[in-house]
């Protein structure tokens, strides 16, 4: 082993333990709920961080019969931002881990796991 480099085995702890972090990130995402609304609030899409989406409210005073492609227009307004809250509540809970096996495996040149 050349000086200044880590033992195989102290990488292999560091990528166990990043491991256990990333599941408990997960695991948390998949619990977590963020809410994501359109119209003021009028609609809104509670999701997981992961992205399932748990349920919609719909404030009946937007329900027109007659303009159903403004509710349309709601619903889909309210997912994508559902579906940007998750996404930056995986960047906050997963950013950091991701960046942890970058420096640790990236050294090894292993592919897909580097910089």
């Amino acid at each position: 082993m050349q000086p200044g480099q880590p033992d195989m085995q102290m990488i292999l702890q560091q990528a166990q333990k990043m491991q256990q972090q990333l599941m408990a990130a997960q695991a948390e995402l998949t619990s977590a709920e963020v809410v994501g609304q359109a119209g003021n609030g009028l609609v809104q899409v509670t999701t997981t961080g992961a992205g399932e989406v748990r349920s919609v409210r719909i404030d009946p005073k937007v329900v027109d019969p007659d303009d159903v492609e403004t509710l349309q227009d709601l619903i889909v307004g309210a997912l994508q931002d559902a579906a940007r809250r998750a996404q930056e509540l995986q960047a906050e809970k997963m950013g950091p881990l991701a960046g942890g096996l970058g420096d640790a495996a990236g050294g090894l040149g292993l592919p897909g796991l580097g910089a």
